[in-house]
């Protein structure tokens, strides 16, 4: 849909020059499959077995991922969409009209969308591990709202990283929604918004969707729904490590299990053997006992009380705090401490 003429008005008045297509895509180092392949093996071969959640999101992963988030039971996108709504006003008072928005995960680029005509960005970089996923948001978004300086990155930064100079140094705002902060474990959440603190700079910006803690039986529907997008999300690492490795998992062979870890408070999300269970990959068998688990991913979940704590041990200063009315999503605003 094109924005409306007061929403393009809105958007910085002085226009960048515009990129040509090519130049609105930066692969941010050369993509290393063969160390991305020893990774996933050294974590296939753990004991337990425990992969990165980045190997969920292959082209196929990303686009079953989409899925979940319209599922009913998937709460946190449309609480967090929700919150995006009745506090668009405030927000861009917090944020400020012309901030460098710099998008996490950007995936199809859609929450970031949602607050082009109040935040009036004058730069907007989707970051996401999938430049090819990425290419069509951007290229859309470029055609939309040609008043902003539109740039993807393909990266995966969930390691240590740098932005290129093509990234504007001056009022940069970090998105972070979807809680997808809590894929790390607290001390690692930690460490990834201190990088993101310290390429922030003097007067940089953090919007980061966190989910809080909740019943249960909630939390543990939102990752096992009844129609099994998310079970199809979480066998569809297999396939990609068929891919990758040239193994030969079978999906059937696996089940999909998410629980709850009170002791870390966060949802586990596993893939469980059926039965015993013979893999070969790179030239060697594998066993897997019945009943074996191979760990995919966490989600940890926050009360806003541990939220302040965590953001301040990245060197952040909580600024506002945005709930939905039944407290179950939080956004939150900080600057840098």
């Amino acid at each position: 849909m094109q924005p409306t003429v007061l929403a393009q008005r809105a958007i910085a008045p002085l226009m960048p020059p515009p990129r040509r297509p090519a130049e609105r895509l930066i692969q941010l180092g050369a993509i290393d499959d063969a160390a991305l392949a020893d990774e996933l093996q050294a974590g296939l071969e753990a004991r337990p077995a425990r992969v990165s959640p980045k190997f969920l999101y292959d082209e196929l992963g990303s686009r079953l991922f989409d899925a979940i988030t319209l599922l009913d039971e998937y709460y946190p996108t449309r609480t967090e969409a929700a919150i995006f709504a009745s506090q668009r006003a405030a927000i861009a008072r917090a944020v400020g009209a012309g901030c460098t928005l710099i998008d996490l995960g950007a995936g199809d680029c859609r929450k970031a969308e949602s607050l082009f005509a109040a935040l009036a960005p004058q730069q907007y970089v989707a970051l996401d591990i999938s430049v090819d996923y990425l290419a069509g948001a951007v290229e859309r978004l470029a055609r939309e709202w040609p008043r902003i300086d539109v740039l993807g990155i393909g990266l995966d930064f969930s390691a240590d990283f740098a932005l290129p100079a093509d990234v504007c140094g001056a009022r940069r705002l970090f998105f972070y929604p979807g809680s997808s902060i809590g894929n790390f474990a607290p001390d690692a959440a930690v460490a990834l918004l201190a990088r993101l603190r310290d390429q922030a700079g003097a007067d940089g910006q953090l919007l980061l969707g966190v989910d809080l803690l909740k019943p249960v039986a909630e939390l543990e529907a939102a990752y096992d729904d009844a129609l099994g997008v998310t079970a199809a999300f979480n066998r569809n690492l297999l396939r990609n490590a068929n891919r990758r490795l040239g193994a030969d998992f079978r999906a059937a062979d696996w089940r999909h299990l998410a629980r709850w870890n009170p002791t870390q408070a966060c949802i586990d999300m596993y893939l469980e053997a059926r039965y015993d269970i013979e893999v070969v990959w790179r030239g060697r068998s594998h066993f897997f006992p019945l009943g074996s688990r191979i760990h995919t991913e966490s989600s940890h979940k926050y009360c806003p009380a541990e939220l302040r704590r965590l953001l301040r041990g990245a060197g952040w200063q909580l600024d506002h705090l945005w709930l939905d009315a039944d407290e179950r999503f939080a956004l939150a605003h900080a600057r840098v401490a």
